[in-house]
């Protein structure tokens, strides 16, 4: 059955009651809490139909009610308002970031400002290499025959590579590599350059084939092969607030599932740009993790979308908050990004 919007009132005031208090709600607390407009006997049989439809449960006899899964889901799904970030939690983020001296720097600020504004465990993903593009190689020579290869991508991202070469090279040697690879090679996405360095060493002149040939070598390695991705994590120590995460009896089994880099990938991963997606409960596909909630979104420069970034914590979580901090703070980092 659908449910009136009386009934979704009571269950969202159910739900905000819960996260605030921690304890199963009652009828009487709701209306003294609550302007329902409603007596508590009405308020009552309101609670018996949502008991009944499986969205409130009673964890036990002459207890008050406590949201199941499906009624957090209820809740997310029929939010009509993103509870806006006060002027100060706005100044807090933009204090925290600024100043940021590198990528580096930018993930671990973000990971730890996430953790300290919803009070669970955020996870940030570096910009992926897969999605980001070249802006500038650099050959630094470190002997007449090796060089340093330095690639910055438009994420900030830096790879450093050194390269062997098959003999001495001159100054202008280094210079001409230099030229033709950035040349062929800024502004392209990673995914897209193994054509365009084999036709590198295709177009090269016959005399200086030999070092190209070397230099394409380290540079598919470089900008085709690191196909790890690198994630940050904070705010572990937030699980313990209030047991709220035990797991029959045990916080083990989901700190283990935060240790696992795979594990976190695919829960802030393969979002949409500027979406916001929420995994609550049982729809977690990871079963260490099904009694926790996610919030994620995706960031970058734009429309690009580079990496994941988001928070774990208990299903009683503040949502609204949450999804609002998730979604601003993606969208400083992108902004970010995009200057940089």
């Amino acid at each position: 059955m659908s449910l009136d919007d009386r009934k979704l009132e009571v269950l969202r005031a159910i739900v905000e009651d819960y996260v605030e208090t921690q304890e199963p709600v009652g009828s009487k607390a709701l209306v003294d809490r609550h302007r329902l407009g409603v007596s508590p006997a009405t308020v009552r049989n309101d609670m018996a139909v949502l008991e009944e439809e499986g969205y409130i449960r009673q964890p036990h006899t002459s207890a008050g009610r406590v949201p199941t899964d499906a009624g957090y889901r209820l809740f997310v799904d029929r939010l009509t308002k993103i509870k806006p970030l006060s002027p100060a939690e706005r100044r807090a983020i933009e204090r925290f970031m600024v100043g940021a001296v590198d990528l580096d720097d930018v993930v671990h600020r973000t990971v730890r400002l996430l953790a300290q504004l919803t009070r669970q465990v955020a996870v940030v993903q570096y910009p992926s290499l897969s999605r980001s593009a070249v802006r500038h190689l650099e050959l630094v020579p470190i002997s007449t025959t090796r060089l340093m290869l330095v690639m910055i991508t438009d994420t900030g991202r830096v790879e450093q590579r050194l390269v062997e070469m098959p003999g001495p090279l001159a100054d202008g040697e280094v210079w001409e590599l230099r030229l033709r690879v950035n040349e062929k090679l800024a502004g392209q996405r990673l995914a897209d350059t193994p054509p365009l360095v084999q036709k590198l060493v295709e177009d090269c002149a016959a005399e200086r084939r030999a070092a190209m040939t070397c230099l394409a070598s380290v540079l598919l390695e470089t900008l085709v092969e690191r196909s790890e991705e690198r994630l940050a994590l904070a705010g572990t120590a937030n699980l313990t607030r209030g047991g709220v995460l035990d797991f029959q009896g045990t916080l083990r089994p989901v700190l283990e599932a935060l240790e696992e880099e795979v594990i976190l990938l695919k829960l802030i991963g393969d979002l949409e740009p500027r979406t916001t997606r929420v995994l609550i409960g049982d729809e977690n596909q990871i079963d260490n993790l099904r009694s926790a909630s996610v919030v994620s979104s995706g960031y970058g420069p734009g429309t690009t979308i580079v990496g994941g970034l988001g928070v774990l914590g208990p299903t009683r979580m503040d949502y609204p908050g949450t999804i609002a901090t998730v979604r601003a703070v993606a969208r400083y980092v992108g902004d970010l990004l995009a200057q940089n």
